[in-house]
């Protein structure tokens, strides 16, 4: 992974905090994964030469998901263009686009006979709209297989760009996610290539064009609570229905640090603030993720 100067600073100025972090809670634990619905989602990826994020990102939850016959579908491939301090996914000069993915999405979604289906990317910024072709076109073949499955897209911002956006739209999914991963102070160094105000920005645009909008943040990075809290609002006002918020881990030593462990209490104090303002659904909690009770959400708002 290649670190730039805001994450090499970020990583030098918290070496003496990730020593005195001490040893995971309890809470943070995790079971191997197992089970037989496990190894058949598991059989099932390798033999359609699927991505799922679940694997690269080291997911907590790939266990409990996958036994629950549920997972989260990475298209466009295993390698991302951004570089992105906390992400465990390959960066890279991206392989050819396989056109022929979004049928194999759609055959793995129904022969799995999920109800509920993420579907999610590495970044592509060398493709002129980023890959919202294969999105939208992995929707309409579901949609053709699947009509009774609610299906969730998280989209990486597009660099902005509306053309793309409104190729999302000629299929719509039922929930739009797109995550601003951590507070704006942090940006530089957790998301180098992205922009605060451009993440909301694709929120209120979905909104605006009638889909059911999602986010995601990371918390334990070097926020504050005051932050998390702002961030909140800044979600809710850009009109934002659902958030996840979880624990950052660092996946290897090469990313950025853990800051600390955020408690359990703190983590209530966020959902309920979420709630409290107006937000539909919040899910806050150490090992949460940004598709963890995906299908849940989709039956609430």
């Amino acid at each position: 992974m290649k670190i730039n100067q805001h994450q090499k600073a970020f990583k030098e100025a918290t070496e003496q905090s990730r020593e005195e972090l001490g040893k995971r809670p309890d809470w943070l634990k995790v079971r191997l994964p197992t089970g037989h619905n496990y190894k058949e989602v598991y059989e099932l990826m390798r033999k359609s030469k699927l991505n799922t994020v679940c694997e690269e990102a080291k997911c907590p939850n790939l266990a409990e998901c996958w036994n629950r016959k549920t997972a989260t579908f990475m298209i466009l491939g295993d390698t991302c263009t951004r570089s992105c301090g906390f992400c465990n996914v390959k960066l890279g000069l991206p392989s050819e686009l396989d056109l022929d993915e979004p049928r194999r999405v759609a055959e793995s979604v129904e022969a799995l006979g999920l109800k509920h289906v993420v579907i999610t990317s590495v970044n592509r910024d060398e493709l002129k709209d980023g890959g919202a072709t294969i999105f939208s076109e992995s929707v309409r073949l579901i949609r053709e297989r699947m009509p009774e499955t609610t299906i969730e897209i998280l989209i990486p911002d597009f660099k902005g760009e509306e053309d793309s956006f409104k190729i999302i739209m000629q299929n719509p999914p039922d929930i739009l996610n797109h995550n601003l991963e951590t507070i704006k102070r942090l940006y530089h160094a957790v998301r180098p290539q992205a922009k605060y105000e451009r993440s909301l920005e694709v929120i209120r645009w979905f909104k605006e064009n009638g889909l059911r909008t999602k986010s995601g943040i990371m918390v334990g990075i070097g926020e504050t609570q005051e932050e998390v809290f702002e961030l909140i609002q800044d979600l809710y006002k850009s009109g934002c229905d659902i958030m996840t918020i979880g624990q950052y881990l660092q996946p290897t030593k090469n990313h950025l640090p853990v800051q600390r462990y955020v408690t359990l209490e703190e983590f209530k104090s966020y959902k309920d603030f979420g709630l409290q303002i107006g937000l539909k659904a919040v899910e806050s909690s150490p090992l949460v993720r940004s598709s963890y009770h995906a299908d849940k959400h989709a039956e609430l708002v």
